[in-house]
């Protein structure tokens, strides 16, 4: 079962695990996706997985999907709301949706005897950390937003799970993706204004967005913008089967374990905007404005664990990913004024 199936990270993770000889049960409310994704994820894979338009919140509905196949072998789960900005605006959303879906699926995974789960979790649990790069064993901080508090939550309930009830659960901690499947067939997709500034430097260059808002050059960082490790969607997708492997085959060495998953560099704002207008030769207008309430300074994650005890390693570039990425843009947009 795969929650959040049809998102970002969720569809390019269907895509490898069908890839890998998987058959994957999407389940998703569409809240931040579309059902066309089903399209693209048949146009790469020559198979079309079986797909359930359900909330997790809705407690009969998750009962029923778990009934009704009884042969799940794991859950990868990433149905959650997602954006800083906005569990700041509205924390009680962010609370709800991804603190009561999980305990809904963990109560019948339970019941049904589903014992393997990956968790998407995420480098916010660090917080503003005290050195750079960030190991899996650094303290877990207080949150700088909703959004982050309801992952940390997350975390501990799936691994006072594990400690209770023989669940055997992964936990990704990765950091920030970005990019698009290479066929163009599926990517990132916002509902809305963009939170995230990938699709928001893609939807500039395309023309949809006058400007893009760059929070902050006042940080201390070499060139005054934000730092984060940028890691490709497909790199990130393949890190989750790896991970599900890892529990298919009993090679877990806890029933909680926590990866990073990143590319084990920084790169600041400025170096995303810069390399984009390197690769695809389009000038980007851009403006700086004020820090946005929960960003913090500077993350990128140290792989080590996740390579030693995973064999993961991210593979592709920063400058690969804006490249997918504005190829997908180019497309969805093509495809929106020639219907």
């Amino acid at each position: 079962m795969v929650t959040g199936g049809l998102g970002f990270i969720g569809s390019h993770t269907v895509v490898e695990l069908m890839e890998a000889g998987y058959e994957p049960v999407i389940v998703d409310d569409l809240s931040n996706s579309s059902p066309q994704v089903l399209d693209g994820i048949e146009r790469i894979t020559g198979r079309r997985p079986l797909f359930y338009d359900y909330d997790l919140r809705d407690k009969a509905k998750v009962k029923e999907i778990f009934d009704r196949h009884p042969d799940l072998q794991g859950i990868i789960h990433f149905a959650a709301s997602k954006y800083v900005g906005e569990s700041v605006e509205n924390p009680l959303l962010y609370y709800e949706n991804n603190i009561c879906s999980l305990v809904h699926l963990l109560h019948e995974a339970l019941a049904h005897d589903v014992r393997r789960f990956i968790f998407s979790s995420s480098c916010t649990v660090y917080g503003e950390p005290d050195s750079l790069p960030v190991t899996e064993d650094m303290p877990v901080k207080p949150a700088t937003s909703p959004y982050g508090n309801t992952k940390q939550i997350d975390e501990e309930i799936l691994r006072d799970s594990a400690k209770a009830y023989g669940l055997q659960v992964i936990a990704l901690r990765y950091f920030n993706p970005i990019g698009a499947h290479p066929s163009a067939e599926i990517g990132e997709l916002p509902v809305g204004v963009p939170q995230n500034l990938v699709p928001f430097i893609t939807q500039t260059a395309i023309g949809l967005r006058d400007e893009l808002r760059i929070f902050g050059d006042d940080y201390p960082t070499p060139d005054g913008t934000a730092i984060r490790d940028y890691i490709h969607v497909v790199d990130l997708a393949r890190a989750h089967v790896v991970a599900l492997e890892r529990l298919m085959e009993g090679r877990n060495k806890e029933a909680f374990e926590v990866f990073n998953i990143g590319t084990g560099r920084g790169s600041s704002v400025r170096e995303v905007v810069d390399t984009f207008m390197k690769v695809t030769g389009v000038d980007l207008p851009y403006r700086i404005t004020g820090r946005r309430e929960g960003d913090i300074t500077a993350v990128w994650a140290d792989t080590t664990k996740a390579e030693n005890e995973l064999g993961w390693k991210a593979r592709l570039t920063m400058a690969d990913a804006l490249r997918d990425a504005w190829r997908w843009e180019q497309k969805i947009r093509n495809k929106k004024s020639n219907p």
